[in-house]
């Protein structure tokens, strides 16, 4: 149980690391890469509900701390996409790079949408980025998805057993 609270601490500070980076590098072409809802939708993908729900909430908790608008929508909408992940594992298998690329396309932009209903019910603002700033960050997010899955598969998801 201790090496794998060790794991998870490793893997988000990871994450964080990633996230910075990727926000940084792709801010110049008005792209906001979250690394950390990759993360969070790849974790859900390979862990139990009990584990999953706190992870994606926290990592967006953490984005919330960093954040200036509106307190608590990332970690709700990070909550939510957890929940879509969970849905959807029963259907979608996310051992396929495709699913994985597809999923978070579509849970990039669900996430993205939703923030921006949260800011617009709360505080009565929508600082819209615009159509191609969402559709870009949703591929990049995308594209970087199957590495995110891969790292996470390897460090968390347990050994598959082998049937004769």
């Amino acid at each position: 149980m201790m090496w794998k609270t060790v794991k998870l601490i490793l893997l988000f500070v990871f994450a964080t690391v990633c996230h910075w980076g990727f926000a940084t590098l792709f801010s110049f072409w008005g792209l906001n890469v979250n690394f950390m809802l990759v993360f969070a939708a790849a974790f859900c993908a390979f862990s139990s509900l009990e584990i999953g729900y706190p992870v994606a909430f926290l990592c967006g908790l953490f984005l919330d701390f960093f954040g200036a608008k509106l307190f608590g929508n990332n970690a709700f909408s990070f909550t939510a996409a957890a929940l879509v992940v969970y849905a959807a594992r029963e259907r979608i298998n996310f051992d396929s790079v495709v699913s994985q690329v597809f999923g978070i396309f579509v849970l990039t932009c669900g996430v993205s949408l939703l923030n921006l209903l949260l800011l617009d019910w709360f505080v009565s603002a929508v600082p819209w980025p615009g159509v191609w700033s969402l559709l870009g960050s949703a591929a990049v997010g995308a594209l970087l998805a199957p590495f995110v899955f891969w790292i996470v598969g390897r460090c968390w998801a347990p050994p598959v057993e082998e049937y004769d």
